[in-house]
């Protein structure tokens, strides 16, 4: 596709010859003999999962669930005694598999940018080159937001990780008027020296193309930017997080993107040129279809694409 992180839109497809056709013609066996050995095995986290070709225009699975809107944390209760002030947090949020781990959690799009569009439309550096702040991102036909979407995920991934344990940041949690630019993102996941960095999307590409797909780094080394450290822990998350999040979600890996390997190289992404971290980006679906955005607008499939988020994660880390 030739978007990034701030525009989304479908690539070409690839033509190919008469050997992907041949191949072509074994994938229902093989698909259907995969498919029986998911159903009757468990998680294996010694290795990462294996994210298998599916055919183009395979459908998701399952039935999007019932819509519920969020519901704010209660504020705590005053007391007549001032707390005490708490002493410097460990680097770990707790005990659990995730305890020492950091993870930083970066909600693509901020619903302010509609109100901020000269300040999202300035250019930063990227290391390969200069590219806008940020954008408004996409929404459903039905006008909900790529950024509502994010947020709503990225909290429930941060509560998941938590119960295992991990300290979780965010680059933003609707706590400014506008951004972080795209260079600010990067440099918070660096700053907290995170474990791993996930950015939260969906896409907007035409109806008709379905499916997630997790970005992946590719090898920079210009201006700024310089992703040989990351390259490798990237791809191992990347991965790990699209074998989970089929698992999770019953989602079919990108009918337009990544060949169906869910998979998708990008070396024009300032979130993933300047991080010195592994950080990925996972797209969960395609708000412009109307299939993928019945799954997208589900609080039920919300909260399978924030655990098969949390599982990649966590087979990460604890690998």
């Amino acid at each position: 596709m030739s978007y990034d992180e701030n525009q989304h839109s479908p690539r070409p497809r690839r033509t190919r010859g008469t050997l992907t056709i041949a191949i072509a013609a074994l994938v229902p066996s093989a698909l259907a003999g995969w498919l029986v050995w998911l159903a009757m095995s468990g998680p294996d986290d010694s290795e990462p999962p294996k994210v298998l070709p599916l055919p183009s225009g395979q459908t998701t699975v399952g039935k999007p669930g019932p819509d519920a809107s969020d519901t704010p944390s209660p504020t705590p209760p005053a007391t007549s005694a001032p707390a005490p002030t708490p002493s410097a947090p460990p680097k770990g949020g707790g005990a659990g598999p995730l305890a020492g781990k950091v993870v930083v959690v970066d909600p693509g799009h901020n619903p302010g940018n509609f109100k901020h569009t000269s300040e999202i439309n300035k250019l930063v550096d990227i290391g390969t080159n200069r590219k806008e702040c940020d954008t408004t991102g996409t929404s459903t036909n039905d006008g909900y937001t790529e950024a509502a979407f994010t947020r709503d995920v990225s909290q429930r991934l941060r509560t998941l990780l938590e119960k295992q344990g991990a300290t979780v940041e965010f680059t933003h949690d609707n706590d400014r008027a506008f951004g972080p630019c795209v260079d600010e993102r990067a440099r918070i996941g660096n700053k907290a020296k995170a474990d791993a960095v996930v950015s939260v999307h969906a896409d907007g590409s035409a109806a008709g193309n379905r499916g997630f797909h997790v970005i992946l780094p590719a090898l920079v080394s210009a201006g700024g930017a310089d992703t040989t450290a990351i390259v490798g822990p990237s791809r191992d998350l990347g991965e790990r997080i699209a074998g989970k999040f089929v698992r999770a979600t019953g989602s079919a890996p990108s009918n337009y993107v990544g060949d169906g390997t869910a998979l998708d190289v990008r070396k024009d992404l300032g979130g993933l040129n300047l991080s010195t971290v592994p950080k990925v980006f996972i797209e969960c679906g395609n708000m412009r279809d109307a299939q993928d955005a019945a799954l997208l607008t589900s609080s039920g499939w919300r909260q399978k694409a924030a655990q098969g988020i949390a599982d990649g994660i966590g087979s990460y880390l604890t690998r």
